[in-house]
């Protein structure tokens, strides 16, 4: 399998280009990437399928050779142990807001068969990781 590096990537058009080490850019769907993959960062390391495609040459699987190491994670090692920014009471509160736009918003759209629209799955998602960012800490 070829191998090569992401050249860019967008998470939210779902697309993007992978520069092979000898030869033409590669057209990447989000539908070739690994299980639990949602994205890639320009320069990580790639193993891929590729065929011929109408524009010229696709990604039909991608394999992660050597993912960058995660910023997020790089800071927290090296900083040493972290703080909580918020009180448990502060946190409390943040939880139950949460459970509260997750039940109003969230929930209603799945028990009708859809997911929310992507304004208030971006909104929700925010509030979630802010939530699990506190709770790492």
């Amino acid at each position: 399998m070829p191998t090569g590096r992401v050249k860019w990537y967008d998470t939210e058009k779902g697309f993007g280009f992978l520069s092979q080490e000898d030869g033409e850019d590669v057209y990447v769907r989000s539908s070739a990437l690994p299980a639990g993959v949602e994205g890639l960062k320009a320069g990580q390391k790639v193993e891929f399928g590729v065929a011929a495609g109408r524009r010229g040459p696709q990604a039909l699987s991608l394999k992660l050779i050597d993912p960058p190491p995660s910023l997020t994670r790089t800071r927290r090692e090296s900083a040493g142990p972290a703080e909580h920014k918020h009180t448990p009471d502060e946190l409390h509160g943040m939880v139950e807001d949460m459970i509260t736009l997750l039940e109003g918003t969230v929930q209603p759209e799945l028990r009708k068969g859809r997911y929310p629209d992507r304004k208030v799955a971006r909104r929700v998602s925010e509030v979630v990781k802010a939530v699990a960012r506190e709770l790492d800490a």
